[in-house]
């Protein structure tokens, strides 16, 4: 930073190469700029779902009462309810340090209303191999409504970090 003001006449407008690479950049920010509202209404990537307040040991509580009425097993592996709701109803997945809780089983073709909150930290909620990531943040219940269209064990990831144990916050959701 200078005490002085630069000299007059120090600007002067780009010219020759530094012109096109100004014009290559601002025609960019454009397709950028319109890529954006297209994306989040036709590329189906960005959820229009609904997101409620809640608090984290409410949502924890309406979680548990779930899992107890739909349980249809137990992962002999990791000791974590098998949860299944019946098509059309709701299911709740909840993040907190460092799993995704319960594991969902769901059918094909049939739809579903997804509650997903955290109870503890922001955590990212990523559903592989399919393009599908949310903030999870604690305080607001996500409703995502899915369908899904193919059977297959899918992994459900953390992808923003949470934390020492982040490599282990993985879970499940079934299709049938």
């Amino acid at each position: 930073m200078s005490i002085h003001p630069p000299k007059k006449g120090w600007f002067h407008a780009p010219k020759g190469a530094e012109a096109m690479w100004v014009g290559i950049a601002l025609t960019w920010c454009m397709v950028m700029f319109a890529a954006m509202p297209f994306w989040h209404f036709k590329g189906k990537q960005t959820s229009s779902g609904e997101s409620y307040r809640v608090k984290p040991k409410d949502f924890v509580k309406r979680v548990n009462r779930w899992v107890k009425t739909h349980k249809v097993g137990k992962d002999k592996k990791l000791g974590i309810p098998i949860v299944q709701p019946e098509p059309g109803g709701n299911a709740y997945l909840l993040g907190r340090m460092w799993m995704w809780y319960p594991i969902i089983k769901l059918k094909v073709n049939q739809t579903y209303r997804l509650h997903i909150s955290s109870a503890d930290l922001q955590h990212g909620f990523s559903l592989l191999p399919i393009n599908m990531n949310f903030h999870i943040l604690p305080g607001y219940d996500h409703v995502l409504t899915i369908k899904p269209t193919r059977k297959g064990t899918f992994q459900v990831i953390c992808n923003e970090f949470c934390g020492i144990g982040h490599h282990l916050m993985t879970g499940k959701i079934i299709v049938e």
